[in-house]
């Protein structure tokens, strides 16, 4: 039925969206149907289950709750989604059949079929409802970039590579090992390439080397 409903062109809203299968994932983005990756891949899940380890131990015992997909969000009418990871700080969202409302801080695992959209029309979305953090993680090569709210845009903050340990804005206290959250084997034949540093192949004092004129070969 969402895949009808999304050929079909027109807006639909979380009273829709509350009627298609459960087995299939959508979200809505202004009343559009936005088809979910089928099923994430094993590091996916992995990085994800991780962090969101790692955050729940924090809020344990505390206001806010952090909470990991398969969870709707309803931002608007016409806006539901399903971040991979949320927190929630104020117990009035928390509807039992989903969220009502932006979460403080919303984490979105990146792959290849689904970063341009989180980068995009998600961003723009969390941001106009007030998504006070935005964490965009890339699981190979690992890395975290963090992103807050600032004059109803996002600025980043910072970012987190492999080795270092994430602090939230938000949450000070909030401290994550990101050598433990990105401890994923790679398969073997795996080659993904990364951006080199080191000194160009023009720098100071470089001479190109002696090269000796060609010499026909005789007849």
């Amino acid at each position: 039925m969402a895949a009808e409903a999304a050929r079909q062109g027109r807006l639909y809203t979380w009273q829709d969206y509350r009627s298609w299968p459960g087995e299939e994932r959508w979200e809505l983005i202004g009343g559009e149907p936005i088809a979910m990756s089928p099923s994430p891949t094993d590091r996916h899940q992995l990085v994800c289950g991780a962090l969101f380890v790692e955050m729940s131990l924090y809020f344990r015992g505390r206001p806010c709750r952090a909470l990991i997909s398969p969870m709707d969000v309803k931002l608007s009418d016409l806006d539901v989604v399903q971040p991979d990871i949320l927190v929630v700080c104020d117990p009035k969202q928390l509807r039992g059949t989903h969220i009502e409302g932006p979460p403080t801080v919303v984490v979105e695992v990146l792959s290849p079929s689904s970063e341009l959209h989180d980068r995009g029309r998600k961003m723009e979305l969390y941001a106009r409802c007030g998504v006070l953090e935005y964490w965009l993680v890339l699981p190979y090569p690992s890395g975290v970039e963090v992103l807050l709210l600032d004059h109803g845009g996002y600025r980043i903050h910072k970012l987190y590579r492999r080795p270092d340990t994430l602090a939230s804005p938000s949450f000070p206290d909030l401290r994550i090992p990101l050598q433990d959250v990105f401890d994923v084997p790679i398969a073997p034949a795996e080659v993904i390439l990364e951006v080199k540093e080191g000194p160009p192949p023009y720098s100071p004092g470089w001479q190109p080397k002696a090269t000796r004129p060609s010499v026909p070969s005789p007849a």
